[in-house]
């Protein structure tokens, strides 16, 4: 069975609690927060002012440069401010807040519930149609979809893949969605295809979903150029390089991105959005998420507004449970302990997992054993143990040499450390730190 060739985990799905669980819509807030960095690249810049009166689908904010998006208002009212909002881990972001009033959407949206197949559009005008509804990549990385679309002079895409892995732990919605959705994520699919102009796409699907891979896969056979592939479990099967790899067997070189192997990767949700933009005329304004754990009372799947508060999607699913110890944005290998459950919901969040207190304190960090399980478990085949004590010594031309800027912050290396050591969170600020560096270097 297929899977990447360098590295990964298994660690324990834990899918049970949210999977198959029906999408369930959020109630709309009374009051919506729209912040304006939603995204990888520069922040939207806002276009409305206080009193304006929005509706659901309006542009309110115009991307801030190339690799930017634009925000559209996910509700009807009139905004109340322009201001600031804390996010997950308490930094201040400008964001529109709007006081709601009803659910007053723009007339050119189509929400009906009719699959509409054929898309008339070429190549240019669905990549300008996809850049004006704000959509960027929902698996995580929130990078701008219509960048994706544009290759560099002398790169051509030869190949969609189309990522339904979801191997985060715990995670389900996009499981769901293409349960739910399959018909017009296959429509999406077409229209990227179209987009690329390329006659091949992949559809990469982990074997804990074989409902999933049947469905998609029926409603394939219908349409030339489209196969799924079924993958071995494997963790980090949904990065984009590990996936590639699985899908088709090509290796992305360190710092390269997809197109240099002649992939372009986009996420179910992502596609699915993309068929809303240009079948529908919707703008990215809502997405699936899960919220889910061991002691939640609702866990499942949900369909919110952005500028929803989390805290009332929280209470909406069951409330915060008593045992709770952590609660993580995301999953619990790439997401990131919250301090701040007021935040809104945005274009970045794809789940909330509620973790025990017994699960989610650190075991006590004992001495390196050079046993280099971290270094065979890495999927981009770095060396994670001596990269984290360069950070501790601040050697960042060092860790710049070692290729720390390869490193995706799977987890992989402090999920199989048998002595606790917090591998990732060292590497993670000193990748943070040899960004900066690098981009400096770059302006002079």
């Amino acid at each position: 069975m297929k899977t990447f060739s360098i590295g990964g985990v298994h660690p324990n799905d834990n899918k049970v609690y949210s999977a198959h669980k029906k999408i369930v819509e959020v109630p709309l807030p009374k009051k919506a927060i729209i912040p304006l960095v939603q995204h990888i690249g520069a922040p939207a810049k806002a276009i409305v002012q206080k009193g304006d009166k929005v509706l659901v689908g309006q542009l309110i904010a115009e991307a801030g440069g190339f690799v930017s998006a634009p925000v559209h208002s996910p509700v009807s009212g009139t905004v109340s401010k322009l201001d600031t909002t804390l996010d997950a881990w308490g930094m201040r972001v400008p964001a529109i807040f709007i006081d709601v009033e009803g659910d007053e959407w723009l007339p050119v949206i189509d929400r009906t519930n009719t699959i509409n197949s054929v898309c008339k559009l070429d190549s240019k005008d669905i990549i300008e149609k996809i850049k004006n509804a704000g959509i960027v990549g929902l698996g995580g990385a929130c990078f701008p979809t219509h960048v994706k679309l544009m290759p560099p002079p002398g790169k051509k895409a030869e190949v969609l893949i189309v990522n339904g892995v979801e191997c985060e732990p715990y995670l389900t919605c996009d499981h769901e969605l293409m349960l739910e959705h399959g018909e017009e994520i296959i429509v999406g699919i077409q229209i990227l295809m179209k987009a690329l102009n390329i006659e091949k796409a992949v559809i990469g699907i982990e074997r804990n979903k074989e409902d999933a891979i049947g469905y998609i896969r029926r409603l394939a056979a219908h349409t030339l150029g489209i196969m799924v592939e079924p993958l071995k479990l494997k963790y980090p099967q949904g990065g984009e390089k590990q996936l590639i790899d699985a899908c088709i067997h090509r290796q992305v070189p360190s710092g390269a991105l997809p197109i240099e192997v002649g992939a372009v990767v986009d996420n179910v949700a992502t596609v699915y959005a993309v068929y809303q933009a240009v079948q529908k005329n919707q703008p990215l304004i809502s997405r699936v998420i899960t919220l889910t754990g061991k002691e939640v009372k609702n866990p499942g799947n949900y369909l919110v507004r952005f500028g929803t508060p989390l805290s009332e999607v929280i209470e909406f699913a069951g409330g915060v449970p008593e045992n709770t110890g952590k609660i993580i944005g995301g999953g619990p290998m790439m997401g990131r302990a919250m301090n701040n459950v007021d935040m809104p919901a945005n274009k970045r969040v794809s789940g909330l997992l509620f973790m025990p207190k017994e699960e989610s304190h650190r075991l006590e960090v004992k001495n390196c054993i050079r046993c280099a399980k971290c270094v065979q478990a890495c999927p981009m085949g770095l060396e994670p143990y001596l990269l984290s004590k360069y950070s501790q010594l601040q050697r960042w031309d060092d860790m710049e040499k070692h290729d720390v800027m390869d490193c995706i912050e799977c987890g992989c290396c402090q999920f199989t450390c048998p002595s606790n050591r917090p591998l990732l969170d060292y590497i993670r600020n000193g990748k943070q730190t040899v960004g900066g560096i690098i981009r400096q270097r770059a302006q002079k």
